[in-house]
């Protein structure tokens, strides 16, 4: 069955801006369309389109494999009437989802130490040296071509001169409706790429490994919850070892139970996860950066209230990093090994944690005690991770001297580096199976914080020359 792609129109319901930080209101059904998602129990039936017409919807997106369909309507009482199909399992309004402003920016207090013309800036990358023995992981095994992760983001600077050995530009996709090609217009996706493959005047954890894009985020805009579901099924259809999702956080899927149980949204993403699993793919995804217990539903209700005006009642989870089956990474430092970095969410879901920066511990120290005070002129940005930026994209705010590189510190940037040491780990073990490499995570990284098994930094920081060598 061919799947369809939506053109971008309006989108309502429940649609989440990281922008503004605000909740916008569904529009009203008879001024625009609005996306629903529908999951169907087992197969999708062979009379799914003639029913969703009845109902007053079209078909805009259909992911067979894993019996999700998204539809159109500007019919009040579409979601009322495709729910009466007693082979529909759930149905919502579709979730959109916007990528957050860079966390903690400069201010006006740039970064201009580091040099445009350096040989390299390996000096720079505490955290890809710390994770590689000071890359001496790269002497054992760099990752190879055959071995390939896709990153699910904003797409890829294809032709970073960092990148474009391992970058696969051909093999690429977009899940944007109204774009042609997975190019990265805002650098979120490039700067990941680069913590995972980079080769040049940055290394990544695996410099030959090959990297990806499936792009569901546009220059400024949102991803509906069906583009990130259809990328994860393609990313597994085209058969990579690894995918990085350094997406998620507190505004995804707040609204995600329903009265009868799982929403659409949940649903779909957990199928799409299980159906990469099963063939053979690692998921990594970032634990979010909100500083909160993802164990304590009392701490997320209140966080959702006072910062979005959201009153979410009952049970509600954070996706994707509370979704089973997922490697879920929480950010670590570079100046402690007992606490994680001061944005990083945490608790029992964790795996392991990856090095994603933070502001310094005098930063650090200030914002525990008062997380709503105004430290900002007391952060220091060498504590946070080089990686690429798209070169044809304006230089970053913080670094605006390079042209190709950019500091970013969250647990975007925690999760690539252990999304990297998956593949190595992977390229090491062709054999082994998500669970196997799981383990091998697990079993080898750092120990960082309490003994054994803890909230902050679940297993430990991974580690990939440990992963190599014991």
């Amino acid at each position: 069955m061919k799947k369809k792609l939506a053109v971008l129109s309006m989108c309502s319901a429940l649609s989440f801006s990281l922008f503004a930080g605000i909740n916008e209101q569904p529009a009203k059904a008879e001024e625009a369309s609005s996306y629903y998602l529908l999951t169907y129990k087992g197969s999708i039936p062979s009379d799914f389109e003639t029913k969703i017409q009845l109902a007053g919807g079209t078909i805009e997106r259909v992911i067979e494999e894993i019996g999700v369909v998204e539809a159109r309507s500007s019919d009040p009482d579409f979601l009322s009437d495709i729910k009466k199909d007693k082979n529909v399992q759930a149905a919502d309004e579709e979730l959109s989802v916007y990528l957050e402003e860079e966390l903690n920016p400069a201010d006006g207090k740039p970064i201009t130490s580091i040099p445009q013309d350096a040989p390299n800036y390996y000096d720079y990358q505490w955290d890809v040296k710390r994770i590689t023995n000071d890359f001496k992981s790269h002497d054992i095994n760099p990752g190879d071509h055959d071995t390939v992760v896709g990153v699910i983001d904003t797409g890829l600077d294809f032709n970073h001169p960092d990148l474009k050995a391992n970058a696969d530009l051909a093999g690429s996709k977009t899940f944007v409706p109204g774009t042609t090609d997975a190019w990265d217009q805002n650098g979120h996706g490039t700067h990941v790429a680069g913590s995972i493959a980079a080769n040049g005047k940055v290394l990544g954890v695996g410099p030959e490994l090959k990297v990806r894009a499936y792009r569901v985020f546009g220059a400024a805009g949102g991803a509906q919850q069906s583009w990130i579901t259809d990328a994860i099924v393609a990313a597994a259809n085209d058969g990579v070892e690894v995918i990085n999702m350094s997406i998620g956080g507190w505004r995804w899927m707040a609204h995600n139970l329903d009265e009868k149980g799982d929403s659409a949204s949940m649903v779909a993403y957990h199928r799409a996860v299980q159906y990469a699993t099963q063939k053979g793919v690692t998921v990594v995804v970032s634990a979010g950066n909100d500083s909160r217990n993802l164990n304590s539903l009392h701490d997320m209700q209140s966080y959702w209230k006072e910062r979005y005006g959201l009153d979410i009642k009952g049970p509600s989870r954070v996706v994707p990093a509370q979704l089973p089956g997922v490697v879920t990474v929480s950010s670590s430092n570079q100046w402690s090994t007992d606490s994680i970095a001061f944005y990083s969410n945490y608790g029992s879901v964790i795996d392991v944690a990856g090095p994603g920066g933070d502001n310094g511990p005098v930063y650090d120290g200030l914002f525990r005690q008062d997380p709503k005070g105004d430290y900002l002129n007391k952060r220091d940005f060498l504590y946070r991770t080089l990686s690429t930026w798209p070169t044809y994209l304006p230089n970053n705010s913080l670094t605006p001297n390079l042209n190709g590189y950019a500091l970013l510190h969250g647990t975007s940037m925690a999760a690539p580096k252990v999304a990297g040491i998956a593949a190595v780990i992977k390229a090491e073990h062709p054999e082994y199976s998500p669970a196997q490499v799981q383990a091998v995570l697990r079993k080898t990284a750092e120990d960082f914080g309490k003994r054994g098994q803890d909230p902050l930094y679940g297993a430990g920081e991974a580690n990939i020359y440990n992963a190599l060598t014991e």
